[in-house]
């Protein structure tokens, strides 16, 4: 039935039109709200391996947190201020069987706050610890009030935010972004999107070519 085979090739044609189109349309990406953490290695903040509460810094180490919008940690925002722990920890003494931790405080920007909340501003702490302390005991120790949901997810330093804890957030596509986008161009089809239209559109040449021939 030569009819049907060209009718189903060009209902496949309409659905791979229709869903290259779908694909080439503005999405918006999924991030997180969350206080990420992070530690300083000579010039640069690295990514925590490890979570605050079983983090064992040593003394005279730099550590510090961040509140923001990421998808994951390979696009996560840094801690804005760059301290060194002699800045942080110079008027604070060293204490036999205690130990110094400088702690960098990023409440992030007012574009990733929840709604009607203001950030406080980037501050910096010098916690002194016990020496078996882990980071959640500095954090202790300097920014009270800490919040914890149920799996132990850090919420809120310093009472901030009042609300929340990881939630869900969308990016929108007009959103300031962090690299260079990718062309989004519409001036026209893409290329995938006709070079699929022409491969169909080759079946479709090809089945009727084959039912005329069987006719024949």
């Amino acid at each position: 039935m030569p009819g049907h085979r060209l009718t189903a090739v060009t209902g496949l044609a309409l659905a791979l039109t229709l869903g290259a189109g779908a694909v080439a349309g503005p999405a918006e990406a999924a991030g997180y709200r969350y206080w990420s953490f992070w530690d300083r290695q000579g010039t640069t903040w690295t990514y925590a391996t490890q979570g605050p509460a079983s983090a064992h810094p040593s003394d005279g180490d730099v550590q510090g947190f961040r509140f923001a919008v990421s998808a994951d940690s390979k696009d996560a925002a840094t801690p804005r201020s760059a301290p060194t722990f002699a800045q942080v920890c110079a008027s604070t003494p060293a204490k036999p069987g205690r130990k110094r931790v400088a702690l960098a405080l990023d409440f992030g920007t007012a574009q990733d706050a929840p709604g009607g909340e203001t950030p406080p501003a980037p501050r910096t702490a010098c916690a002194q610890v016990p020496e078996d302390a882990t980071t959640a005991d500095a954090l202790a120790a300097v920014a009270k009030p800490l919040r914890y949901n149920s799996a132990a997810l850090l919420c809120a330093i310093a009472g901030y935010p009042h609300t929340g804890c990881g939630e869900q957030v969308s990016t929108k596509p007009d959103a300031q972004p962090t690299a260079a986008p990718k062309d989004t161009s519409d001036s026209g089809p893409s290329l995938g999107l006709l070079a699929g239209i022409a491969a169909v559109l080759t079946l479709a040449a090809a089945a009727i070519w084959q039912s005329r021939r069987r006719r024949d």
